[in-house]
């Protein structure tokens, strides 16, 4: 049986989104960085297959410096790539940059985006990354 006060206490939380980066493929830039500004506002961590082009990461942290003080209760945003591009002879880069080429996106990498009220830090190795949360 539920405890009577349960109902009166909001539990304040997050959840994990996984998201394939077939979903966001089709988006132009900006749309891109909305969806994934509009997943993350919605105390969401996501994790992208795949990863945002360079120029997309940029702007994403961009953006969401701007609006640290204009936007209640945001404090910004934590950003990690475990990269596909590690160790990886010549001819293997040079393999992986055809496929992001003709996909738009790096899909042998992992891509983990949080709300950094949620999100204390993000430590990553070339072989893991470490999810530290805030309590």
């Amino acid at each position: 049986m539920a405890n009577k006060n349960s109902k009166n206490k909001k539990i304040k939380g997050f959840s994990i989104r996984f998201m394939p980066y077939s979903e966001i493929k089709h988006l132009d830039s900006t749309q891109r960085i909305r969806r994934v500004l509009e997943i993350v506002f919605n105390n969401y961590i996501l994790i992208i297959q795949g990863r945002l082009k360079p120029e997309e990461e940029t702007r994403l942290i961009e953006d969401t410096m701007a609006m640290i003080g204009h936007v209640k209760d945001f404090k910004g945003i934590e950003l990690a790539v475990l990269g596909s591009d590690e160790k990886r002879g010549a001819i293997d880069r040079l393999k992986n940059r055809l496929v992001v080429g003709l996909s738009g996106g790096d899909l042998g990498a992992v891509t983990i985006i949080g709300p950094a009220s949620i999100v204390k830090e993000i430590k990553r190795d070339p072989k893991k990354i470490e999810l530290m949360l805030n309590k």
